[in-house]
């Protein structure tokens, strides 16, 4: 079997009222999504998705004509594009998603098979006055949600900490609560000090005391040193590594012990081989490999399968945070939008490769030229 085209398609959903992120300065009224379609001699076509794919023209010459089973080979192929270019784990994707429709299995059981459904917590994004985020919490509670991560404004504390008091108060044990600060990568442009070792575990401690159950990316990410020190002071799980550049940097974290929840994007950092690789070398020490999963509906599908295959938790992020971040908008070009069943669990396809069906309506209307 051998690549016979790749083809880039790019989608712009206009959004109505516009979303505006934590982690980003300005609102997005647009969200945008590049699908990657890899084609092969067999007649067999793999779908990736989860990043922009900005510039993967140039590269393509490198893939066409070879067999999309050599995995490893692309892989590295990858690795060395990344270090003059981005990183373009949405093909690899597309990959996994031939593989396993020539095997006729889910990609989650080529990647083990631990699990067939992931435990979710809802992942909000946006930033609230702390009434306001109650209310938000008490209908994901409602919609079956039993955990979720609040974000918090570094330059805010006072009133993040006034958010997830509230929330506790609300909800009690009834709904875990995971927090994220956010400090361990930047919008472009972002230059805002971060915060430093003393004022992190200030924080740390506070949250102890209101049981939060990790806090997320509270030092810059290279900082091991830092995280380790929090870890073993604050007695406070420390998550982190979603946007790792390479793997060597989350290795480092490894030998340094100083995370307990390992979080790296198979779509927007090391790709989903070296994610399964990074999750089990955690699960020998013991910690936790639950990956940041915020891009697409076909994003989420494939860290879904990474997570599932190694038996990743305890939980699965699920970004949720209505009425700004819906299912509907995260997963605007497939046709079964992505949800959780009545006990808080996501269920993975059980169809051969990703199992995404994308809305062919969807994509001819929102389809962007350029």
């Amino acid at each position: 079997m051998k690549i016979r085209a790749i083809t880039l398609e790019r989608l712009r959903l206009p959004l109505e009222p516009a979303f505006h992120a934590a982690w980003d300065p300005q609102p997005r009224e647009y969200f945008d999504a590049t699908l990657v379609f890899v084609d092969t001699d067999e007649g067999l076509r793999g779908v990736g998705s989860g990043d922009t794919m900005d510039g993967f023209e140039n590269f393509t010459s490198l893939f066409l004509g070879s067999d999309p089973l050599r995995i490893q080979h692309h892989v590295e192929v990858l690795e060395s594009i990344n270090f003059h270019a981005a990183r373009y784990w949405p093909f690899e994707a597309a990959l996994w998603d031939i593989i396993g429709q020539a095997a006729g299995l889910p990609v989650s059981v080529l990647f083990g098979g631990t699990l067939d459904r992931l435990p979710v917590y809802a992942s909000t994004g946006s930033l609230l006055e702390p009434s306001a985020r109650v209310e938000v919490a008490q209908r994901l509670h409602d919609e079956g949600f039993r955990a979720m991560k609040i974000r918090v404004d570094p330059v805010a504390l006072d009133q993040g900490l006034a958010s997830i008091r509230g929330v506790r108060e609300a909800l009690g044990a009834q709904m875990e609560i995971m927090v994220d600060l956010n400090q361990g990568w930047r919008m472009p442009g972002d230059v805002t000090p971060r915060l430093d070792l003393r004022a992190a575990r200030r924080f740390a401690s506070a949250l102890n005391e209101l049981d939060v159950f990790w806090l997320e990316e509270p030092l810059e990410r290279h900082d091991t040193a830092g995280h380790a020190s929090l870890r073993t002071q604050s007695g406070l799980r420390i998550a982190g590594g979603e946007m790792a550049r390479d793997v060597n940097e989350l290795l480092a974290h490894l030998d340094a012990d100083s995370l307990d929840v390992y979080q790296p994007d198979a779509m927007l950092a090391v790709g989903m081989l070296r994610a399964r690789f990074i999750a089990e070398l955690s699960h020998v020490k013991n910690r936790w490999f639950t990956p940041h999963s915020w891009t697409n509906g076909l994003g989420l599908l494939a860290n879904a399968a990474v997570s599932a295959g190694v038996g990743g938790g305890p939980f699965f992020e699920f970004p949720y945070d209505p009425p700004g971040w819906t299912t509907e908008r995260r997963d605007f070009f497939l046709v079964d939008k992505l949800t959780i069943d009545d006990d808080g669990y996501f269920n993975l396809p059980d169809r051969p490769g990703l199992g995404a069906i994308l809305d062919d309506d969807a994509r001819r209307r929102w389809r962007r030229e350029g």
